[in-house]
């Protein structure tokens, strides 16, 4: 493989080779014990709902903390609290694994494990964007996130496909003993990076109300308003596949649990898929933010009318792989178009959003599709991305140039 290809162009800079590879190893161990845990909640509780609570512990952090970690991430140095995350979330794995190998019966140790573990996400994860950040210069950053999503869609095949075939081998505490080595691998790649390459961003100055002007700046910001309710509505309506894919293949499609393994996997390829397109794409503009929304609202409303599990399936990679680069677009644009001492707050309401359309879209969805049926429910999402992406158009076009610099991405797209 040649780094000189357009689509790999960020894996010509030494530091973010480090960082990939480190990136795709935590991933999968993540992803390891994402299964993992589950899977014990499963065991001790019986109950499918007591999964979904451990979800809520985990986002709630931030939700309420989020803007903080990005203030801390505007104003310290990203290398050091990174690593400082990094040990904190291998301590947090090694808990896990302690209470898996000495067979504790009760679910709340893991519940309070799930909520440390959204502290440290929500106070160390802007310093993390932000880092990713400096390991490539400004003009290979949307390239270094397009190849990001990549490895995130493959760090989850792999650990996901890694946990079931040594779940009956190592216990859930193997699992969570993988995950928290995988970790000291990041702390290993930071360390080796060369500090004469990095692309420092400008730091913010030590002040009270950091927190509020992260705010004010994303309020009082129109174009960031609304990339952020787009991304908002299309992840509350529209990404929120794993509930309608088994709603479909336990209802209408008659497919079973097999059926939904499939799905699972075919939307996991068109992520991948999705990676890669936003990788070939020499420029993330807001022009492919709105097509995106737009068509895969018009395929995920044509899926709901879909007859059987493969033209149904059919449907899924371009679906998946337009979120991919949905989601890459916002966060390229959200960061390249904000000032860089803010870059940590935006990365933070970013970070918000998605946690907060997450835990609205999913029980959304599923009382939709359990009330009016999971066609039904796909199709009101469908057409709702349809309507926010056609809104977004209007209002980003009506806003003065003077406000932002979009109206020449929405014409050389």
């Amino acid at each position: 493989m040649s780094f000189s290809s357009a689509t790999f162009r960020a894996l010509r800079h030494h530091n973010y080779r480090l960082w990939a590879g480190a990136d795709i190893v935590s991933v999968t161990g993540t992803w390891m014990q994402v299964l993992g845990v589950n899977w014990l909640i499963l065991t001790l509780t019986g109950s499918a709902a007591s999964v979904g609570l451990s979800l809520v512990m985990q986002a709630l952090p931030t939700l309420l903390l989020g803007m903080w970690g990005g203030a801390l991430a505007d104003r310290l140095p990203s290398r050091p609290v990174v690593i400082a995350a990094q040990v904190a979330q291998a301590l947090l794995a090694a808990v896990l694994a302690v209470i898996a190998l000495t067979g504790v019966q009760s679910v709340l140790p893991i519940y309070g494990v799930a909520l440390a573990g959204g502290v440290v996400t929500a106070l160390g994860g802007p310093a993390l964007g932000r880092f990713g950040s400096e390991v490539v210069p400004p003009d290979d950053l949307p390239n270094a996130m397009a190849l990001g999503s990549i490895l995130n869609s493959a760090g989850r095949i792999l650990g996901m496909s890694l946990a079931g075939v040594m779940l009956p081998f190592t216990g859930n505490g193997g699992l969570f003993v993988i995950n928290a080595v995988s970790f000291f691998v990041v702390i290993a790649a930071v360390a080796a990076m060369r500090r004469e390459e990095f692309h420092v961003l400008a730091a913010s100055e030590r002040q009270p109300g950091a927190v509020l002007d992260g705010l004010r700046y994303v309020l009082r910001t129109p174009w960031l308003l609304i990339v952020l309710a787009l991304w908002f509505v299309s992840g509350s309506l529209g990404r929120n596949y794993q509930v309608t894919m088994a709603a479909m293949s336990a209802g209408p499609l008659e497919a079973g649990a097999g059926g939904y393994g499939l799905l699972s996997t075919v939307f996991a390829v068109g992520t991948v898929l999705g990676g890669f397109l936003a990788a070939t794409r020499s420029h993330l503009t807001i022009r492919l933010l709105l097509v995106m929304v737009f068509v895969t609202g018009v395929a995920q409303a044509l899926s709901g009318l879909m007859p059987s599990l493969w033209t149904f399936a059919a449907l899924m990679p371009p679906i998946a792989a337009g979120a991919v680069a949905l989601d890459t677009t916002v966060s390229a644009r959200a960061q390249l178009d904000s000032p860089e001492e803010m870059r940590g707050r935006v990365i933070a309401a970013l970070s918000i959003v998605s946690a907060g359309s997450g835990a609205l879209g999913g029980p959304l969805l599923g009382r939709l599709s359990d009330t009016l049926g999971p066609r039904v429910a796909l199709e009101v999402g469908g057409v709702a991305c349809v309507a926010a992406a056609l809104l977004a158009a209007v209002a980003l076009t009506r806003l003065p140039d003077r406000t932002i610099r979009l109206r020449p991405r929405l014409e050389n797209a």
